[in-house]
């Protein structure tokens, strides 16, 4: 039996903010909680920030103050608040 390879830690961020529903947010540190690397926030910003598949909804990813954060402008220069605004986030 063949074992598959075991996911990247930028695979696994990407997973999980995947399954952030639209209409809600995930902090960056809870994404790190939940790849079992509770120390590694700024890691999850930084893929984020790098992130250039429209598939993996990062605009969704949000700081711990509550405060939205940066967003690389993926789907098409919108910001961030507009984009949780349309999914109907409330602030």
């Amino acid at each position: 039996m063949i074992t598959p390879p075991a996911l990247s830690f930028k695979e696994i961020v990407k997973k999980i903010v995947r399954s952030i529903p639209s209409g809600s947010v995930m902090t960056y540190s809870e994404v790190a909680h939940r790849t079992g690397r509770p120390g590694a926030s700024r890691a999850v910003g930084t893929i984020m920030s790098r992130n250039k598949d429209k598939n993996v909804p990062c605009h969704r990813v949000i700081r711990s103050d509550g405060k939205v954060g940066g967003y690389n402008g993926l789907r098409g220069g919108k910001s961030k608040i507009e984009l949780l605004r349309k999914e109907g986030y409330l602030f």
